[in-house]
């Protein structure tokens, strides 16, 4: 599938990427663990070797949730003042399962987006 047909269909890139599949074709796999980008497309064969979100995913994660916990805490702290062993049983998961759970998405949109905006060529084999 050429660039052109991806945005006459209005199919995006990104948007594929973000859900864990090629950007180009949107049928495979981005990912080959959780974390771990494929070398290249089960369906397609785009080389998917030299995709690297580098550390963009994980500083948004972090301002996001940083944002969500800090707001979440004072909140409860303001509320019910808890004692702080509550703090110290409640944010940990709580930040652990957030950040975990955008990791994937985030840095396939980052994937997304280099695919989408790169200046190479990316047009079918």
């Amino acid at each position: 599938m050429s660039d052109r047909q991806d945005e006459r269909s209005g199919d995006s890139p990104i948007k594929f990427a973000t859900l864990g599949r090629c950007p180009r074709c949107g049928r495979g796999h981005l990912f080959a663990g959780y974390l771990l980008v494929a070398d290249q497309c089960s369906e397609c064969g785009l080389d998917l070797g030299g995709e690297d979100a580098a550390d963009g995913p994980a500083v948004f994660i972090m301002l996001i949730v940083g944002f969500i916990i800090a707001g979440a805490a004072l909140w409860l702290e303001l509320s019910f003042e808890p004692p702080t062993w509550v703090h110290m049983v409640i944010w940990p998961p709580v930040i652990l399962i957030l950040c975990l759970g955008a990791l994937r998405p985030f840095k396939g949109a980052f994937i997304g987006a280099q695919y989408k905006y790169r200046s190479t060529d990316k047009s079918e084999p």
